[in-house]
C-alpha cells in the first residue's frame, strides 16, 4: 500500500506538486510521459491545469488518472515530518 495523495497542484512545466498522507510531499514531472498513450490527452496547458485528488491518487478533468504506485515512487520527494 502506497501513502494517500491529500493535495496535488499543477505546476509550470507539465509538473505536478503533491502531498502525501505520511508527511512527504514532491514533484512529479509528467512532460516526459505526455507522448504515450492516454497522456497525449493531457497536454493541452487548461487540461494539464485541471489535475486534483480523486480516490487517493490524482485525476484530470477528462478522466486520465495516475496509479497511486506511479505518483509515489516517481515523485522526487522531500520529507517534511516533524522532528520531537
Amino acid at each position: 500500500m502506497y501513502p494517500a495523495v491529500i493535495k496535488v497542484t499543477a505546476d509550470k512545466g507539465y509538473k505536478i506538486f503533491v502531498e502525501f498522507d505520511n508527511n512527504e510531499s514532491g514533484i512529479l514531472d509528467m512532460e516526459p510521459y505526455l507522448g504515450f498513450g492516454v497522456f497525449s490527452k493531457i497536454i493541452e496547458p487548461s487540461i494539464f491545469n485541471t489535475v486534483s485528488v480523486s480516490f487517493d491518487t490524482v485525476e484530470w478533468i477528462n478522466g486520465v488518472d495516475l496509479d497511486p504506485k506511479f505518483v509515489y515512487e516517481k515523485c522526487v520527494k522531500k520529507n517534511h515530518s516533524k522532528k520531537l
